[in-house]
């Protein structure tokens, strides 16, 4: 009976950390998006603003005895750190120059990306019907992209760095957390200011720091205000992504997160008037067959698994 009541509680707390980070994953979109379009603030400083006020809420949060700090080679997280940079910049220039619904749908590539490392680099196994769901995920990306009337060639590559960088880090941080036997705020406590560190050396070089259009240039209230609002929910997004991917997996991550591109596509019609054409909804439609197809299958797979071990004597 114990364990039946701990195994509720378990589903309950990865149930209340996905549905978290549904909804700030699909505010920080809107959120971000509203600042490029209607404050124009620079892309890598903002990055660096989330970085940083990511650092001061795990800081609060040590301090409140949430998590005890767990003292951390620095040279096993350079790389770690370095991908996490890239990670933000890259998807958040995607979503500047992008398409709300293009830029959702290509984050689904993710998953075939997930999936292709962890066979080449890390010799794990997914089985055929597993692979056969990613053709219709990946065939809705493309039919989405190519009948985009706002198609934009530097959002595409900027879109498929994010994409590269993004199965990168994912993977890594699963593998960090169980090899440094460190939970997720443990090892963002310590990430997070070795990516501010490098961010703050690299904004100089390709944005403005003082004057017009600079991080300390003559802003608004309204756009400081959004610009710190964005920072707390990015803090809010990287917690729950580290919480999922530890209590879960990189996989589990993205298939439930690719669900978020049917509200943010809506969300960027109503707010940001994006067109959607016919063979655009095609495509999304065949992107959510190919999600719905990996969900049931993962889950026999996984009732399979679990059948299998209980009758063993």
């Amino acid at each position: 009976m114990a364990s039946l009541v701990d195994g509720v509680r378990g589903h309950g707390r990865i149930a209340a950390g996905l549905l978290l980070n549904l909804l700030v994953s699909i505010c920080i979109v809107f959120l971000n998006k509203w600042i490029y379009v209607h404050h124009g603030f620079p892309n890598m400083s903002l990055t660096l603003v989330h970085f940083v006020v990511t650092w001061l809420g795990l800081f609060i949060c040590q301090k409140l005895d949430i998590f005890a700090p767990k003292s951390l080679p620095p040279t096993k997280l350079l790389l770690l750190a370095l991908s996490f940079c890239g990670f933000v910049v890259f998807t958040n220039l995607s979503l500047q120059n992008n398409t709300i619904g293009t830029y959702q749908l290509a984050k689904a590539m993710t998953t075939p990306v997930i999936i292709a490392i962890q066979t080449f680099c890390y010799q794990k196994t997914f089985s055929t019907r597993i692979q056969l769901t990613l053709i219709p995920i990946t065939l809705g990306v493309v039919l989405n992209s190519y009948y985009d009337v706002k198609f934009n060639f530097l959002g595409m590559v900027f879109a498929a760095l994010g994409v590269l960088v993004t199965s990168l880090y994912q993977v890594w941080v699963g593998a960090k957390q169980h090899e440094l036997q460190v939970n997720s705020m443990q090892l963002l406590y310590y990430q997070a200011p070795m990516s501010s560190a490098m961010l703050l050396v690299a904004v100089p070089f390709f944005e403005p720091v003082f004057g017009q259009g600079g991080i300390f240039g003559p802003w608004s209230i309204s756009a400081l205000v959004m610009v710190l609002l964005s920072g707390v929910i990015a803090f809010m997004v990287n917690l729950s992504i580290y919480w999922i991917i530890g209590n879960t997996s990189p996989v589990t991550y993205n298939m439930f997160g690719h669900f978020k591109f049917c509200i943010t596509l809506f969300g960027g019609y109503v707010l940001f008037k994006d067109p959607l054409s016919v063979n655009q909804g095609l495509g999304i439609l065949c992107t959510l067959f190919g999600i719905l197809a990996y969900t049931y299958f993962k889950l026999s797979e996984q009732d399979g698994s679990k059948s299998k071990l209980a009758q063993r004597p």
